[in-house]
């Protein structure tokens, strides 16, 4: 069977943050603090930023009208088991980020629940909706070493029941950096002057997904100041949203950070092609 090998890029546009298109092999493009998702509402009106982002790469020809991905309806998961069994075959594992990565504790997220941005603007945990038949975070890192801090990482992988549901989630995550620039992830972690944009397909450079968000902001640690670089990439294939997110340490050029977010978004697009694209 025929499988696209997905490239994942990143560039800077004047307006903000975006997930940039990539030439050759076609494309399909992507977690906030530790898999954080949300039911949404209309599309917002995006932010804009022009803080470093990972690399750009050219654009594949400004014909292309639509994404190269057709899932396969049977293909689906249509119950929570399967939807589950899913997210851990996509889900980035260490090695998917780069060399040196090992598990962060803790590790693995509760399946049954995903994070809800409340309104007081502090990330909470809350049963799965209706909607969402599965969401599961992995988190790593590229431990301290040589003077330099750690670089922490985290994957996040969110089967809906329709299309439409993850639509929702894609509009309500855009929101979610309008309404709350800053935001409490745990208790000594928080994120600031966030700034976020999204596209469809074909606008403002996204060649790689039916629909990407991107949001960058200024990340703060009881354990490792700040503040630090911090990126969040999320993208759309179908029911399915992937995402990731960084943030950096003293010692680690924002560059490091973005390369290992792009491996680990890379990893988990080819995933999702392979697990529900239909046979050519």
């Amino acid at each position: 069977m025929y499988r696209r090998r997905v490239r994942l890029c990143v560039g800077v546009l004047a307006t903000g943050l975006l997930l940039a298109g990539c030439s050759g092999g076609g494309g399909g493009g992507a977690a906030k603090p530790a898999d954080t998702r949300t039911s949404g509402s209309p599309r917002a009106t995006a932010s804009g930023d022009t803080r470093s982002s990972p690399s750009p790469s050219p654009s594949p020809s400004a014909g292309a009208t639509s994404l190269d991905f057709t899932p396969d309806p049977d293909r689906a998961p249509k119950t929570r088991a399967a939807a589950l069994r899913l997210a851990r075959t996509v889900v980035a594992a260490p090695a998917d980020w780069g060399p040196g990565f090992v598990r962060h504790s803790p590790y693995e997220s509760d399946p049954a629940s995903w994070p809800v941005l409340d309104q007081d603007c502090v990330w909470q945990r809350e049963p799965l909706p209706s909607t969402v038949l599965a969401n599961l975070a992995r988190s790593s890192e590229l431990p301290a070493e040589d003077g330099k801090g750690p670089i922490r990482v985290t994957a996040t992988v969110t089967v809906h029941r329709a299309v439409k549901d993850a639509d929702w989630e894609m509009a309500g995550t855009l929101e979610e950096a309008l309404r709350c620039p800053d935001q409490q992830l745990r208790q000594n972690e928080r994120i600031s002057g966030l700034l976020s944009q999204g596209a469809h397909f074909g606008l403002m450079g996204n060649f790689t997904s039916e629909d990407t968000l991107t949001e960058g902001g200024e990340y703060y640690s009881g354990e490792l100041g700040g503040p630090l670089y911090y990126y969040w990439i999320q993208s759309r294939l179908g029911q399915v949203t992937v995402a990731v997110v960084g943030r950096g340490s003293e010692g680690r050029s924002d560059e490091d950070v973005n390369s290992a977010l792009r491996q680990g978004a890379l990893q988990m697009l080819n995933r999702v092609e392979t697990e529900l694209e239909a046979a050519r």
